[in-house]
């Protein structure tokens, strides 16, 4: 009896777990649904803004998708997607983070009941890329271009995408005046694909109005003289002196000659190093230079960089002082000052500003943008369902699941402003319907809570957003899909015996004393 019994065979360490199947693919989902409800309300110009708090203490009120998601502690390896998504959005096109995860969770609600029903989740995924690549032609379609304006049209029409990105944002309520600011700020650097040619500096006080644009630089930096508080500091087209490398001391005689080691010869030394700076001085002044930036000590020269500007001025700012360098003929860079009161706000303004500066820098260079406000989810939706009606078998079933979860967007909107979804929704609907195609544009009216023509009230995102939030939200909904076991290894006790271990051995670091000069001998 013994020898025909079999011999157990064990594959994974003690202590693993192991679960899969259909019961491991709805929990995935229920977990991704789960993260998205979490941001699902601060969607549009009426979302509502979501305060964290963490352990070290710090607080962040956003209502930035990425941003949220980035601060929430998910250990739920099938919800990272979202964040993995949300990120990408993020830095992809700056805006429509809250919009990729709400897709993506909504896809895979739609397809919960299929696989609950024994559908095989491949069959989903077939169909889904189908109808995502359906939906993205659509898009395309739909885009008009801003190609071949004017400057002046160009500018008024990405102020309006701008307007729309910081219309859901905390500093909606003065949308046209930072609107301006961005656009200007994002012409002011030309085809520089640079993010960091637009600086943002912060200064707690005052309100938003405060804020100012620099077409050039401006950083908190005050003059190092005797009685610079009482002397005036604004120059028109000055010389600026840059000096940015590190003196090799060096006398006018070989100083490798002179022993360190005999202090007779120390006198020499600061003699001849005060002399090199005397005449780098003097170099200075024979420049014509009015201003001189030093990045070490005055002291400390070697390669000067002679440059000029329009501008250059000194200005309180709150509590601070800013030297503000405008017009930089050979720099083509901006700066945003941006005031408020407390400094959660003004984090807040500072996000909201980077994704306003990703979208215009995103609508600048694709030229396409698309109606807002829920339109064009309802009209790809559209789209779809009449597509759906040619195909045969199930997978019209799955493409028309893929459909209704793109009116999650419509429907979201209308209930973060309070108003009746499904009554917003019949009605959309009805337009869209039109043969003629004349309710394309057709969006949720957040001020009347009705429907209006998002495009005529310029309410625009770029094409490119909506296209690439498809198309991650799609991917990501697949790759859950197509999970059917999750394999959580038992942690190591000796690995974390060996972690702790590391942890606790230092490594010291040699001190460095620091270096003083002597006083030139009179």
């Amino acid at each position: 009896m013994a020898s025909m019994m079999q011999p157990q065979i064990i594959l994974l360490k003690e202590g693993t777990d192991t679960s899969q199947g259909k019961a491991q693919l709805v929990s995935n989902i229920n977990a991704c649904t789960a993260v998205a409800d979490v941001v699902r309300t601060t969607l549009g110009p009426r979302g509502m803004d979501k305060l964290i708090h963490d352990a070290n203490g710090s607080v962040t009120i956003s209502n930035d998708g990425a941003t949220i998601m980035k601060l929430l502690d998910i250990v739920h390896p099938a919800a990272k997607i979202l964040v993995d998504i949300a990120k990408s959005q993020d830095s992809e096109v700056g805006d429509g983070t809250t919009t990729v995860v709400l897709l993506a969770a909504e896809f895979l609600r739609e397809a919960k009941p299929f696989i609950e029903d024994g559908v095989h989740p491949q069959n989903l995924i077939r169909s889904y890329r189908t109808a995502c690549n359906l939906a993205i032609d659509k898009v395309k379609s739909l885009a008009t271009s801003i190609e071949g304006k004017s400057l002046e049209e160009k500018k008024s029409l990405l102020s309006k995408c701008a307007q729309t990105t910081l219309n859901s944002k905390l500093i909606g309520g003065e949308k046209e005046f930072f609107a301006t600011m961005v656009v200007n700020a994002v012409i002011a650097i030309g085809t520089d694909d640079r993010l960091n040619m637009i600086g943002i500096k912060k200064v707690p006080g005052g309100n938003m109005r405060d804020s100012f644009l620099v077409d050039g630089v401006a950083f908190k930096k005050t003059f190092s003289y005797a009685g610079f508080e009482q002397q005036p500091k604004k120059f028109l087209n000055p010389k600026i002196l840059l000096l940015n490398i590190e003196l090799e001391l060096k006398s006018e005689k070989e100083n490798a000659e002179i022993r360190l080691s005999d202090p007779s010869q120390y006198q020499s030394i600061v003699d001849a190093e005060w002399n090199i700076i005397y005449e780098k001085l003097d170099k200075c002044v024979q420049s014509g230079a009015k201003v001189v930036l030093s990045r070490l000590a005055i002291g400390d020269l070697a390669t000067q960089v002679l440059g000029t500007c329009e501008v250059f001025e000194e200005k309180q700012v709150g509590n601070e002082r800013f030297n503000i360098f405008s017009g930089c003929p050979s720099g083509r860079t901006a700066t945003i000052v941006l005031r408020g009161g407390a400094d959660q706000f003004i984090e807040e303004a500072e996000r909201s500003l980077h994704d306003a500066i990703m979208i215009v820098r995103r609508a600048l260079k694709n030229s396409t943008v698309v109606a807002g406000g829920g339109a064009i989810d309802m009209e790809i939706s559209r789209y779809l369902r009449q597509h759906a009606r040619s195909i045969l078998g199930k997978s019209q079933l799955f493409i028309n699941s893929y459909a209704k979860a793109l009116e999650i967007i419509p429907r979201q909107l209308c209930d973060n402003a309070g108003f009746d979804a499904t009554d917003v929704l019949n009605k959309l609907r009805q337009k869209h319907a039109h043969a003629s195609g004349e309710g394309a544009p057709y969006g949720v009216d957040i001020n009347t809570g009705g429907i209006a023509d998002s495009f005529a009230n310029f309410v625009w995102e770029p094409a490119v957003v909506k296209i690439n939030a498809i198309n991650a939200a799609t991917e990501a909904a697949c790759l859950v899909l197509s999970v059917d076991e999750t394999v959580k290894n038992p942690k190591s006790e000796s690995a974390q015996g060996d972690a702790a271990a590391m942890g606790g051995r230092g490594r010291g670091g040699a001190f460095r004393g620091g270096r003083g000069r002597g006083m030139r001998r009179r």
